[in-house]
C-alpha cells in the first residue's frame, strides 16, 4: 500500500491530506488543517510580511514532521492566490521548502479551477447533469460547469472571503452600505462571465471549501436551510451581519471563532454569485482542491499524467512536427541520463521531454526567431497540469533551445532550481543541434561528461563527424555561443 500526500497552501488556510492507496482505491488516514492568513500578510507592495512568513514556516515545519519518509514523487504542495501574488514568493518558496522537506508549486488560477473540480468530483453523488461548481477561497473564486467529468468552463476571480473582509470590512464595522459595496465589487469581477455561465444552463449547483462549507453550517444551524445554501437563507444572514453591526457582536450559531474575521466578505461574494446567476439552491460537495491535488498525483504515478495529455493535445492543435519532436526527445533524455550524476531529479527529466517535443511551437507563427514566439506562447497559455514553475521553465528551454543563449533568463525566472534549468536548456540545445538534419538518421554513440555546473564534455565518433560535416560546423558555433555567457562545451572527437 502506498501513500500520498496533498498540501494546498491557501490564503487563508493550509491544508495537509494523506490517504492510502490499495486496488485502485483511495483511503484517507490523515487531515490537518491550520488557519495560516497568508493573504492577510501580504503589505501594500504585495509582499508576505515577517509574522505572516513566521505562521507559515511554523505550519510547513509540522506538517513536515507527518511526512517524512515518504517518497518525494507522492508528495505535491500547489500555493494559490496568495503566493500568485505576493512579489517575494521565490525567496518564501525556498524558506518554505527547508521547512517542509518537499518542492512547492505555485498553480494559476485556471488549474486551481481544474483541481477543484476533479476534488469535487470524487465527491459527488448521483449524476444531475451539467454542474456550476463554486469554490470561494481567500483570494480567488474559481467558477467551473462541467459535464460529469469533462470541465466545459474553467475561471478564476480575483475575489475572496479574505480579500473581500479587508477591503470592505478592514476595522469590523458592518452596515448595509458596506455590505452592498462588497456585492458590487465581486459582481463586477463576475459580469464579464454571466452571459457564457447562463447559456451553459447548469442545474445541478455546488458549493466547495471552507466559505461555502461555513455558510451551509450556519444556515442548518439556524434553522435557516435544511437542503444547503439557499437564496432565501441567505437574505437572512446578510440581515443578521448587518444587525450585529461589528465584528465582536457577531454571534451566530454554527460559525467558528477561527472563521468569524473573514465570514462577512465570503457570504459578500456568495451573495453576488446567487444574484448574478438566479441560482436559488446550492449543496455543498466535501471535496475541494486538496482532494482534486491528491487524485491528479495518483494519476501521475499510478495512471495517465494529465501533462503528458497536455502536450500531446497543443501538438496536435498547433501541428508540431511529432517525429521531429520525439526524435529530438529521445537525444535529449539520453543526454539527460548520462548527467543525472549531477543530482538532477526524475521530475526534471519528465519537463525536458515535453519542452523537447515542444520546442518548435512557435514555427505556427513564424520561422524567423520562432524561439522567441515558442517561449512567449507556451508561457502564457493555459497548459492543464502543469504548474507554473513547471510551465515557466518549459518556456525558457523552448525560448533558448538556439541562437544565443541567455542565462538572465533562467537566473529571472520562477524556477527555483536554476542551475538545473540551465543545464537542461544546454542538452536541449545539443539534441536539436544533432538532429537539425530533420530525418530518420542514426546518431552514433555519444559519451556525455560534466566536470561542473560551468563544463561540458561531448565525445564523439570523429568518423561520424567527417560525414556529417555541417553537423560538425554546427556545434563548433554552439562551443562559441555558449562561451561568451560564460559556459565551456569541449567536443572531444574519438
Amino acid at each position: 500500500m502506498e501513500q500520498f500526500a496533498a498540501i494546498d497552501l491557501g490564503s487563508n488556510s493550509f491544508h495537509l491530506l494523506v490517504a492510502r492507496e490499495e486496488e485502485n482505491v483511495l483511503t484517507v488516514i490523515d487531515r490537518e488543517r491550520e488557519m495560516v492568513r497568508l493573504s492577510a500578510g501580504l503589505d501594500k507592495k504585495n509582499l508576505i510580511t515577517d509574522k505572516a512568513s513566521a505562521r507559515a514556516l511554523d505550519c510547513l515545519a509540522r506538517f513536515g514532521e507527518r511526512l517524512r519518509g515518504l517518497n518525494p514523487d507522492n508528495v505535491r504542495v500547489v500555493g494559490t492566490n496568495a503566493l500568485r501574488k505576493a512579489k517575494n514568493s521565490k525567496q518564501f518558496i525556498a524558506s518554505a521548502e527547508k521547512a517542509l522537506g518537499f518542492s512547492i508549486e505555485i498553480i494559476s488560477g485556471v488549474e486551481e479551477a481544474r483541481l477543484v473540480y476533479l476534488g469535487a468530483a470524487q465527491t459527488l453523488q448521483g449524476d444531475r447533469g451539467r454542474r456550476l461548481v463554486v469554490d470561494i477561497g481567500g483570494g480567488s473564486t474559481e467558477i467551473i460547469v462541467a459535464d460529469k467529468s469533462e470541465p466545459v468552463f474553467l475561471e478564476s476571480l480575483y475575489v475572496g472571503c479574505v480579500s473581500s473582509s479587508e477591503r470592505f470590512f478592514p476595522d469590523g464595522q458592518y452596515d448595509q452600505a458596506r455590505m452592498r459595496r462588497a456585492i458590487l465589487r465581486a459582481e463586477l469581477q463576475l459580469e464579464p462571465y454571466i452571459a457564457t455561465l447562463k447559456s451553459l444552463d447548469a442545474r445541478d449547483v455546488i458549493g466547495t471549501s471552507g466559505t461555502a462549507r461555513a455558510i451551509d453550517n450556519v444556515l442548518r444551524e439556524n434553522g435557516w436551510s435544511e437542503t444547503g445554501i439557499s437564496r432565501d437563507g441567505l437574505d437572512k444572514l446578510v440581515n443578521k451581519i448587518i444587525k450585529a453591526g461589528k465584528f465582536e457582536k457577531l454571534k451566530i450559531n454554527g460559525l467558528s471563532e477561527e472563521r468569524r474575521p473573514v465570514f462577512a466578505g465570503g457570504v459578500a461574494v456568495m451573495m453576488a454569485i446567487f444574484y448574478s446567476l438566479d441560482l436559488e439552491l446550492m449543496r455543498v460537495s466535501d471535496g475541494s482542491l486538496r482532494e482534486g491535488v491528491l487524485h491528479d498525483l495518483v494519476g501521475r504515478v499510478l495512471y495517465e499524467d494529465r501533462r503528458a495529455v497536455t502536450v500531446l493535445d497543443v501538438m496536435k492543435r498547433h501541428h508540431i512536427d511529432a517525429e521531429q519532436g520525439e526524435r529530438v526527445r529521445q537525444t535529449t533524455l539520453m543526454l539527460f541520463d548520462q548527467a543525472r550524476e549531477q543530482g538532477l531529479l526524475k521530475r526534471e527529466r519528465r519537463l525536458l521531454g515535453w519542452a523537447a517535443q515542444l520546442h518548435e511551437i512557435g514555427l505556427l507563427i513564424a520561422h524567423s526567431q520562432y524561439h522567441k514566439h515558442g517561449g512567449y506562447v507556451l508561457e502564457n497559455m493555459d497548459l492543464p497540469g502543469f504548474s507554473r514553475q513547471e510551465q515557466g521553465a518549459v518556456s525558457i528551454m523552448v525560448r533558448l533551445h538556439r541562437r544565443k543563449y541567455q542565462p538572465e533568463l533562467i537566473e529571472g525566472n520562477v524556477y527555483v532550481r536554476s542551475e538545473a534549468l540551465s543545464l537542461m536548456t544546454r542538452l536541449l540545445r545539443l539534441a536539436v543541434l544533432l538532429n537539425r538534419g530533420r530525418g530518420p538518421i542514426e546518431l552514433p554513440p555519444l559519451r556525455l561528461e560534466l566536470n561542473d555546473a560551468q563544463v561540458m564534455t561531448l565525445e564523439i565518433p570523429e568518423p561520424w563527424l567527417e560525414n556529417h560535416p555541417l553537423t560538425d560546423a554546427y556545434l563548433d558555433q554552439e562551443a562559441e555561443m555558449i562561451a561568451k555567457a560564460g559556459y565551456e562545451l569541449r567536443i572531444i572527437k574519438s
